[in-house]
């Protein structure tokens, strides 16, 4: 290792240890937790309420993308054939488009195996429970 390379190393782990950063193991490091925990479904809001009812009735669905699969690339649900998740909008009050609120279940159309909400454009999602 270079001399300066060297001392970019060394200055870097004198900052974890003054910051009181703890060690992360590389496969903590580089895995994602397949969900970030639970929801009660009278924890979601009225508006996903609204979708996952609809998700079991069959629809009809407000917006034209509402039941397209899911492609789950991030793997951050449980890992299943292509074609298994089907994704639907959650309206957000305010906001013109589809917005980043989104519910996707896995299963049979209208009578699902399991649901997961995302708040954050699939960015993580929390297992929706009775």
């Amino acid at each position: 290792m270079s001399g300066n390379r060297f001392k970019l190393v060394l200055i870097g782990l004198l900052l974890i240890a003054t910051l009181g950063i703890e060690s992360v193991s590389a496969k903590n490091f580089w895995t994602r937790p397949e969900t970030s925990g639970d929801i009660a479904l009278g924890e979601l809001p009225l508006q996903g309420q609204e979708t996952h009812r609809l998700i079991y009735q069959g629809g009809p669905f407000p917006f034209d993308k509402d039941g397209i699969v899911f492609g789950n690339r991030e793997r951050l649900l449980p890992i299943q054939k292509r074609g298994y998740y089907r994704e639907y909008t959650v309206r957000t009050p305010g906001v013109r488009d589809r917005g980043a609120k989104r519910i996707v279940c896995g299963g049979a159309a209208n009578a699902p195996d399991a649901c997961f909400y995302s708040a954050d454009h699939y960015a993580s999602f929390r297992k929706i429970v009775p």
